[in-house]
C-alpha cells in the first residue's frame, strides 16, 4: 500500500501491526456488518498516521472489502492518510494530531460507566505522542474516575520522528508513571501474540484501575533495513527495497 501510494508511515506500522491484530482477532467485540453497534467494544487508534496497519486489519477484519485497499490515499479514496470516521466503517473517531486518542477513549469510557455499559474501550498510542500534554490530561481523570472498562496500549518502540524518544523527551521510567496516576500497569512484548493476547483479553471487573499495556515493540519489525531505525517513521520504499521486504515479511 505505501509503495503504490508513495507515501505512508510503515515503520510504525510494523510496530503496531500485532498488538492490533491480537485486538481484532482475539479480545475484541464487534460486527462488521453492524458497525455502530451500542454494545460493541470500541477502539481508538490515536497514532492515526500509522493507517497501512490500520486499514489492513478493519479490512481483514470485514469493515470493507480487501481490494479496497488498492485505493489507499488515492484522491477521494475513504481509506486517508488519517482515519476519518465519517468515510470509513470501524473508525470511532477521526485520529491525526497526536494526542487527542486517549481523551477521546476517556470520554467514551465515562459514557459506559454511567450507562453501566459492558463495552470495552481500548486505546492504541505511541510513545512520542506521550509527550503531548492532553494524554496526561486524560490520564489523570481516568485514574481519578477508577475507569475500569479502558484500557490503554502503548506502542513502546522507542522511536518518533528524527530520534529517540529518550533523546527527545525521555519517558522512562514510563511505567511508574502511568501507576503514579492510578492506572494498573502491565509491561509485555508487543510481538508476542500470547503475551499481549493473556494481559488484553482478561476481564477489567472488579480491577478499579483503568489498564495501561506498554507493549515493548520494534519500529520497522519485519523487515531487516527498517527494523528499529528512525529513518524509516515515514518513507516509501524503491522497487528494490519493496520486492525485498515482500520476501522477508512472507
Amino acid at each position: 500500500m505505501v509503495y503504490e501510494a508513495g507515501q505512508g508511515h510503515p515503520g510504525g506500522d510494523f510496530s503496531a501491526t500485532d498488538i492490533l491484530a491480537a485486538l481484532y482477532f482475539g479480545v475484541m467485540h464487534y460486527n462488521p456488518k453492524e458497525p455502530r453497534d451500542p454494545g460493541r467494544d470500541r477502539f481508538v487508534m490515536s497514532k492515526g498516521h500509522c493507517t497501512g496497519a490500520f486499514y489492513s486489519v478493519l479490512a481483514a477484519a470485514g469493515y470493507f472489502p480487501e481490494a479496497d485497499l488498492a485505493t489507499y490515499m488515492e484522491p477521494l479514496s475513504m481509506l486517508n492518510g488519517h482515519p476519518n470516521r465519517n468515510y470509513l466503517p470501524g473508525v470511532e473517531t477521526n485520529t491525526g494530531p497526536l494526542g487527542h486518542g486517549l481523551p477521546v477513549a476517556t470520554g467514551i469510557a465515562i459514557a459506559g460507566q454511567i450507562d453501566k455499559a459492558d463495552y470495552r474501550t481500548f486505546v492504541l498510542t505511541g510513545d512520542g505522542e506521550l509527550q503531548e500534554g492532553s494524554n496526561w490530561e486524560a490520564a489523570l481523570t481516568a485514574g481519578h474516575r477508577k475507569l475500569e472498562n479502558l484500557t490503554l496500549i502503548v506502542d513502546r518502540n522507542r522511536l518518533q520522528q528524527g530520534a529517540r524518544t529518550e533523546d527527545t523527551a525521555s519517558l522512562d521510567p514510563l511505567d511508574d508513571k502511568w501507576r503514579a496516576f492510578g492506572w494498573h500497569v502491565e509491561v509485555v512484548d508487543g510481538h508476542d501474540h500470547a503475551q499481549l493476547l493473556d494481559v488484553l483479553s482478561a476481564s477489567p471487573k472488579g480491577r478499579g484501575k483503568p489498564l495501561c499495556v506498554i507493549a515493548n515493540t520494534f519500529k520497522g519489525k519485519g523487515v531487516s533495513f527498517m527494523h528499529d531505525n528512525v529513518s524509516w517513521h515515514h518513507g516509501v520504499p524503491n522497487k528494490d527495497q519493496y520486492e525485498q521486504a515482500m520476501r522477508e515479511l512472507v
